[in-house]
């Protein structure tokens, strides 16, 4: 490990150097395997938060409680430390950069992650494709890569970001707490005439379900949303 910084008050962005690494697409994730000095192991899957550079990459850790690998990756790894990792993983929740399609991602939590390293890519290789988040959080305290996502949204052509607050929102915000609705995701000012957007969507079970449900019934193609699920960790 080379490297750890604070995201939220519960998760952290660790930096790993992996030998030989070679690339890996937006939205892939590497599997971690913990093993106790008694022989017992644990794996736990992590998606990736950036594209690599130099053969460092990068993942964001939600610490959770009683979360056996989450809580020593956050808490008690240190830089310099070895992990044992697997990966790059997964193809079918991967974003093609040479598709000039519209892109819509929707996050709750920690579920932003893989997105994020869409986001990432898209800026990294300048691409203009019109790309929009709206991530769901439960206080304006949760927002993992805030002030970057805020930043990269204030640049020309940069992305739409929305965040939408469950618990507790800023004084400005106009929209009440609230879980997410349908009107969250119409909104098609980023998207070309009659182009048609590639969804991903990123968080726990039921809010994947939920906001997949909200996209059919305003009229995205069900081969056009891309869903990820996670539990704990």
């Amino acid at each position: 490990m080379t490297g750890s910084r604070l995201e939220t008050a519960t998760a952290h962005t660790l930096s790993l150097r992996v030998d030989e690494w070679n690339g890996h697409l937006p939205g892939q994730h590497i599997d971690v395997r913990l093993t106790a000095p008694d022989g017992y192991q644990a794996v736990r899957s992590y998606s990736l938060a950036a594209p690599a550079d130099d053969g460092v990459i990068e993942i964001t850790v939600q610490r959770l409680p009683g979360g056996e690998v989450s809580a020593f990756l956050t808490d008690i790894a240190m830089i310099g430390d070895q992990l044992e990792i697997r990966g790059p993983l997964g193809n079918w929740f991967v974003w093609d950069q040479d598709d000039p399609s519209p892109v819509l991602l929707v996050a709750g939590g920690s579920g932003v992650v893989p997105l994020m390293s869409m986001i990432r890519a898209r800026d990294r290789a300048d691409i203009q494709t019109p790309l929009r988040l709206v991530h769901s959080v439960r206080t304006p305290q949760d927002r993992i890569y805030g002030d970057e996502l805020t930043r990269l949204a204030a640049q020309a052509g940069g992305p739409s970001v929305t965040w939408l607050y469950t618990r507790t929102a800023p004084t400005t915000e106009t929209r009440p707490p609230g879980r997410l609705r349908p009107s969250d995701l119409d909104d098609g000012s980023n998207w070309t005439s009659g182009a048609t957007p590639i969804c991903f969507v990123c968080g726990p079970t039921g809010f994947v379900e939920e906001a997949a449900n909200h996209l059919l019934a305003a009229g995205h193609h069900a081969d056009r949303i891309r869903t990820e699920r996670f539990g704990g960790r």
